[in-house]
């Protein structure tokens, strides 16, 4: 079985070396950059399954580093920074991390958010475990239609008017959950878990939040004034 990619960018190398020793452990192969700059010349060079990014690094910040990053790459990020405000933490989803840990971490945590990144980016690439319902697929084209969204489900790719989207696994996997199951309110919690496929903790409603936000940028019209995603105060999300 071929094993999954991960890069770990940090400018502190002991920190690099702790985590690379870590997760190779776990059967993973392990690559290393020490700044953003060279962090992107490998992303555009090689495939990764997830990239591990530490925020504070000399010249790109590890937010500029992953707004890069996805202007092409939708694979996983996972940000590990001791800087733990909730406005950094939104910064991060913002700039379009999938996940975000706080320095100094448990190993077990790191694994564990690791492998649920990797899990839910190889379903993403080519395994579609979201329960379908009846009315929403054919199931010869593997293709949804949703207003002006088309999704192709073999493909794991959505285009807009005929216009290829870039999302990341996240984003891939809450759209298609609530279109899937339209009319249905899911809760930050139900998303999360859903989604992350983990026990929803004390602030995973901002973190829903924020893909939800950045979700809609790419995919509405007027992201300020969503119709394809709605809010439903007090109780969640759905789509119509």
């Amino acid at each position: 079985m071929e094993k999954s990619h991960i890069l770990i960018v940090d400018d502190n190398p002991e920190v690099r070396e702790v985590i690379h020793v870590l997760l190779e452990g776990e059967g993973f192969e392990i690559e290393e950059a020490c700044d953003g700059e060279s962090a992107l010349n490998l992303v555009c060079s090689k495939d990764y399954d997830l990239i591990i990014l530490d925020i504070m690094m000399p010249g790109k910040s590890g937010y500029q580093t992953c707004v890069e990053i996805r202007k092409n790459n939708n694979a996983p990020i996972l940000f590990l920074s001791a800087r733990t405000k909730d406005s950094d933490k939104t910064l991060g989803f913002s700039s379009g991390g999938d996940d975000y840990l706080a320095k100094p971490f448990s190993y077990n945590e790191l694994i564990g958010r690791s492998k649920a990144l990797i899990r839910r980016y190889q379903i993403y690439k080519g395994k579609d475990h979201i329960h379908q319902t009846e009315k929403d697929t054919d199931s010869i084209s593997g293709k949804l239609h949703y207003h002006h969204l088309e999704i192709n489900t073999q493909k794991e790719q959505v285009f807009s008017d005929g216009k290829l989207l870039i999302l990341t696994g996240t984003e891939y996997a809450m759209l298609l959950l609530l279109i899937k199951n339209q009319k249905q309110i899911f809760s930050a919690q139900r998303l999360y878990e859903a989604v992350w496929d983990e026990p929803y903790y004390y602030g995973a409603n901002n973190t829903v939040m924020v893909h939800i936000r950045n979700l809609r940028r790419k995919i509405e019209k007027d992201p300020k004034n969503p119709v394809l995603i709605k809010t439903v105060w007090g109780r969640g999300y759905r789509c119509d």
